[in-house]
């Protein structure tokens, strides 16, 4: 319970206006899931300094602590309970720096994703990472869930994006390592204890992020393919295009397609409704029409070695705008089967084929009706699966669901959590399917990080 004492503490140590309860909490939006803001109290810090007299008194009192970002997860990581505090980082919202000559930004937790991009911009720089919720997505959440994107085929995942960062911990201690060089050999990398541990071992505030030259021109085509060989072809002989690099590489899987297209009454002459899937592909350089003349020369090569396939090149910002929505519209999906359970795991590419096969059969071995929606970043095996099923499934069919798809991805070097992380909503599978010493392993560093245990009480750590 967060007593009156506590309360009246955390007013005075933040302001009162910044410590909401009651209807001003009822009246905030939730983010995706509904229970997010269920705990009640939600307090808005605007500094390193403010978290760590709001985290001092949450332990003195024993209260829980959930830390919340732009509340777009899809894990259950930001859910809390009565009893708990949430903690926004929304007033974290500074772009602290932008250094053009050594290409890093230094920006607090709660800046966006997309906020980032338009600063960047200005200097001709992009960060390294995309995703479609960029618009809501903060730095702070991107970091503490290790979030992946459209481009980690070729730049990794946010944890390869990190030169440093700043967080707090649950005594009120404030880790600083806002190092803005790639070599640092300095001891270990206590960063990346804290980038992937979704807010379990302490509340990011500042970071310090590579950013990347964005290129002079894009260019982005859409085709239309007879398997999973033909698609990672394709990808290939993307990756090998000397006019440009690669930037993008989605896959849509037929139901999925359908679903968006008919969404968004997307209709091309040039692109066969029929295919099995659909690959989206981005080709960024300095040189507008060597890449359009590219992707031409790659579709001659692709069409003698699968004659069925279709396509389209862009040719205006609109149809490139057409084309991504086919893809960043999972919206769709939700909208037709409200709450569908959905699931995110990788696999590496020579195993994408098989994989998706075994799956769809075993799906369909527990509910005849399950032709789940699939997509996903296919450059680095990473699937998106969403089931045609409004609601949540019964417990022993969620079991059963976690069994076909999760069961033998570690054997062949996949993972069942590919970038969304584990939240609340993937513990068990983690029991399940985690190495045991692993396991074990986490809950050391937890020990020992997180005393008394304060933060996202119930996430993470099984």
């Amino acid at each position: 319970m967060v007593t009156t004492e506590a309360l009246n503490a955390l007013r005075e140590a933040i302001g009162a206006a910044k410590v909401r309860t009651g209807k001003s909490v009822e009246a905030t939006d939730p983010g995706w899931h509904a229970d997010n803001l269920k705990a009640g109290v939600l307090v808005e810090p605007g500094s390193a300094a403010e978290i760590a007299a709001v985290l001092t008194i949450c332990r003195a009192h024993g209260i829980g602590v959930v830390p919340h970002g732009g509340r777009t997860g899809l894990v259950g990581g930001a859910i809390s309970a009565p009893g708990e505090v949430v903690l926004s980082t929304a007033r974290l919202n500074r772009i602290v720096d932008i250094d053009p000559v050594a290409r890093v930004a230094v920006v607090e937790a709660g800046v966006t994703l997309e906020e980032l991009q338009l600063a960047a911009q200005a200097h001709k720089l992009e960060p390294g990472i995309d995703v479609p919720s960029r618009g809501s997505a903060t730095i702070g959440g991107m970091v503490s869930t290790n979030a992946g994107g459209i481009m980690a085929f070729h730049n990794g995942v946010m944890r390869h994006q990190v030169l440093g960062l700043e967080a707090v911990l649950a005594d009120g201690s404030i880790y600083s390592d806002l190092t803005r060089v790639v070599k640092n050999a300095a001891g270990y990398d206590l960063k990346q204890l804290f980038i992937g541990a979704e807010g379990t071992l302490g509340i990011v505030t500042r970071v310090a992020l590579k950013l990347d030259v964005t290129p002079r021109a894009k260019v982005t085509a859409f085709f239309g393919l007879p398997s999973v060989a033909a698609v990672l072809d394709v990808i290939r002989m993307g990756l090998e295009s000397p006019a440009g690099n690669l930037r993008a590489a989605e896959a849509l899987w037929q139901s999925y397609f359908h679903l968006t297209a008919t969404t968004q009454g997307f209709a091309d002459a040039s692109v066969d409704p029929s295919m099995p899937l659909y690959l989206l592909l981005a080709l960024g350089g300095s040189d507008e029409g060597a890449m359009r003349d590219a992707f031409e020369h790659l579709f001659e090569r692709a069409v003698e070695l699968y004659p069925e396939m279709s396509g389209v090149v862009a040719t205006s910002v609109r149809q490139e705008r057409d084309l991504w929505r086919l893809r960043e519209d999972t919206d769709a999906i939700y909208r037709a089967f409200p709450s569908a359970p959905s699931y995110d795991v990788s696999t590496p590419l020579s195993a994408v084929d098989a994989y998706v096969n075994r799956a769809l059969v075993g799906l369909r071995a527990i509910d005849s009706a399950f032709q789940p929606f699939v997509f996903g970043h296919l450059a680095d095996g990473n699937l998106h699966i969403v089931l045609n099923h409004a609601g949540p499934l019964s417990p022993d069919q969620a079991k059963a669901v976690e069994r076909v798809l999760f069961q033998d991805l570690a054997n062949f070097g996949g993972s069942f959590s590919a970038e969304h992380g584990i939240g609340a909503k993937r513990i068990e599978a983690l029991r399940t399917y985690a190495d045991p010493t692993k396991r074990a392993l986490m809950r050391l560093v937890k020990e020992a990080v997180d005393i008394p245990a304060i933060f996202n009480r119930g996430k993470v750590v099984p």
